[in-house]
């Protein structure tokens, strides 16, 4: 079998959560024998390929030309949705004047604003951008669901949400979660070195320093308070104003980690006592899965698709609600490690387990 993974053009200059699942899957799919390509490209020739495989229905400028090219090219395609609108944030998290725009607008139409400013002063122009500007963001979405073949989620609450907004009747789909790399965070194989020691017991936040990922609100929780706060992550493209404000609102008890190698964050996981991902929507957050198997107890958003992977195996607080932040902080702080949320987590959310899952929901679609 040979697959080509299609996702968003910027999938390398800002990766996000959507590269990792690319890549890992890519890898655990490859030890299946299945032989897979990586493009960005809107229109490639799809000769010697089984299938596609296209990743983010959200980014529906380079989706639609993806999905349509393999239909012309007589190839079935595969999606996967990672499919969560960022409303609340953009209504009510957002600190620039464009809240108060947003509050007017259907979460479709939020979607094609941003999408307009990306295109005319992100530089992310392309014939794709041009395509939705003139279709429209919902109807470019419905277009891309209604020549899907089958769906890949990461929950079913996604695959629900994805059925509900774009009335879809009896889709095929597999939900495939998004999971953890146990071979690299392993907390029995982990060694911390010296220099990261003065870490422990810490609250930690690792994530792209942005609004919707909410860094200010832990700032403001922590703030005269006995707890240490560790943000591992760059800021967003369009978040450096966000970062400086979060920077300059820091306590002398917060601290930041701009870049840190990926293969070191296992240690940050077992060192932390908490780790906290307080966003305005999650779908779930692969630092929260990556956290929880390394012993560390969660403080997540409930907005989005985390309880399906969660449970009552977290903390959950309310975004945008400082008080909610500080009590799921405090409980979790003073909770004992919780070693079923580890024992969860390796049972249901390893990447085996999702390749497999994958590869079955391929042969569905294939001829």
């Amino acid at each position: 079998m040979k697959v080509l993974f299609q996702s968003r053009k910027t999938l390398f200059d800002a990766p996000g959560g959507d590269t990792i699942q690319l890549l890992k899957t890519k890898e655990y799919l490859e030890r299946l024998d299945v032989k897979i390509d990586v493009s960005t490209e809107l229109q490639p020739d799809l000769t010697g390929y089984d299938m596609v495989h296209v990743f983010n229905l959200m980014r529906g400028q380079e989706s639609l030309m993806q999905i349509m090219n393999a239909k012309k090219q007589n190839k079935p395609v595969a999606l996967s949705t990672i499919y969560g609108l960022y409303t609340d944030f953009e209504r009510k998290g957002r600190k620039s004047k464009a809240r108060f725009l947003f509050r007017l607008l259907s979460p479709f139409q939020i979607e094609y604003c941003k999408i307009a400013a990306r295109a005319l002063l992100g530089g992310e122009f392309h014939v794709g951008s041009l395509k939705i500007l003139v279709t429209g963001y919902y109807s470019t979405l419905k277009k891309i669901v209604d020549n899907t073949d089958v769906f890949l989620p990461n929950s079913l609450s996604e695959m629900e949400r994805v059925i509900r907004d774009f009335k879809l009747k009896d889709p095929k789909f597999e939900v495939i979660p998004n999971a953890v790399d146990t071979s690299l965070f392993d907390p029995e194989k982990t060694v911390v070195e010296e220099q990261y020691k003065k870490y422990e017991g810490c609250i930690l936040c690792v994530a792209r320093i942005e609004g919707r990922k909410c860094q200010a609100d832990l700032v403001e929780a922590v703030r005269n308070s006995p707890y240490h706060l560790v943000l591992v992550g760059k800021p967003g493209k369009n978040a450096l104003g966000y970062y400086e404000a979060v920077k300059n609102a820091a306590g002398s008890n917060v601290t930041f980690i701009n870049h840190l190698e990926h293969d070191k964050l296992p240690q940050f996981y077992k060192l932390a006592r908490v780790h906290a991902l307080v966003s305005w929507m999650e779908t779930p957050g692969l630092s929260s899965l990556e956290a929880g198997i390394m012993g560390a107890n969660l403080v997540i958003t409930p907005n989005g698709d985390t309880y399906d992977y969660f449970g009552d195996h977290a903390f959950y607080c309310k975004p945008g609600n400082i008080a909610s932040v500080r009590n799921a902080i405090d409980m979790a702080y003073s909770a004992p490690r919780s070693s079923s949320l580890q024992s969860h987590i390796r049972t249901h959310f390893t990447w085996e387990k999702t390749a497999l899952t994958t590869l079955a929901a391929y042969k569905q679609i294939i001829k």
